[in-house]
């Protein structure tokens, strides 16, 4: 049987339900791998927000900075300038979940003041001292992930000697210390950082191995949509790579994982409606699908 794995921030409660809930991406920015610039007006960014939910999304990350493999770090200046205006906008006029994605003390706190109630750090929460204390005080559910070095530098010649067994003390030692800062664990979701300092190897021995990162007592997010190791496998640009996303967010959902954190959500959610109707013989796949807050 699933294990019972409550995720509690602010005023939310989500229990794990039958098929993964669906983070929808949203990037203020010229330059993320995949979208960058194409959602970098208010106007687009909203817009967009709003076909996401539409779509099937359960809650969004908006973000300011590109993390891809390469990227150069920008201003929280910037950052702000980008997110802030989207995320008060949204605030006023969503029911989903906001998360923001930073590695910014400053710019998680104005984003939670904004509206946002989720911070989402590539980092762990370990690049500003101060991101853990703006966590705790605002009550904000925290998406703790791993990366090996910083964007600049993380996908040359990565290492680990049992990238899984690592990760798994990483993500004990980061639950520790998030204790200690006063974040309790239900507020926390772990995410073990797909192409953040990953071979294409590194990526799909971790994707293999999430029921057991899962069985650290916390709800897992997966964010693997149109990433560089789906060429590896599929030998597919990244304008090809929707199929791929498709095909391991099934296996991710068969594997017990709680969030995808996806582009494409319509095709996601369609995907593994369709492929739980059929594991459940019922036929019925609008009934208790993706989306659904139901236990």
């Amino acid at each position: 049987m699933r294990r019972e794995i409550h995720w509690k921030f602010q005023r939310t409660e989500w229990r794990p339900q039958r098929l993964p809930r669906l983070m929808g991406i949203l990037n203020v920015t010229p330059d993320s791998f995949s979208d960058g610039g194409a959602h970098a007006t208010l106007e687009a960014s909203v817009a967009h927000a709003i076909k996401l939910i539409a779509d099937g999304a359960d809650l969004l990350d908006i973000g300011g900075e590109s993390t891809r493999p390469g990227a150069e770090p920008v201003s929280a200046e910037d950052e702000l300038r980008r997110v802030i205006p989207v995320i008060r906008e949204l605030a006023g006029s969503v029911a989903v979940p906001l998360s923001i994605d930073t590695t910014k003390a400053r710019v998680a706190a104005a984003a939670l003041e904004a509206g946002a109630t989720i911070v989402n750090d590539v980092s762990g929460l370990t690049l500003d001292a101060d991101m853990p204390s703006v966590c705790r005080d605002h009550e904000a559910g925290v998406i703790c992930m791993h990366a090996q070095g910083t964007p600049q530098m993380m996908q040359i010649d990565p290492h680990y000697d049992d990238v899984v067994g690592e990760i798994e003390t990483y993500f004990r030692e980061r639950l520790a210390a998030l204790s200690g800062a006063g974040i309790p664990p239900e507020r926390i979701v772990l995410d073990p950082g797909i192409g953040f300092g990953k071979t294409a190897r590194h990526n799909l021995d971790l994707l293999a191995a999430s029921d057991r990162l899962r069985a650290l007592g916390r709800p897992l997010l997966i964010g693997h949509s149109r990433k560089r190791f789906l060429k590896a496998v599929l030998g597919r640009p990244v304008e090809e790579r929707t199929a791929g996303t498709i095909g391991v967010s099934i296996a991710l959902a068969s594997l017990g994982v709680d969030y995808l954190r996806v582009h494409d959500v319509s095709a996601v959610r369609d995907a593994l409606v369709a492929w739980q109707s059929v594991i459940e013989g019922a036929g019925d796949g609008a009934s208790g699908g993706v989306g659904d807050k139901s236990p």
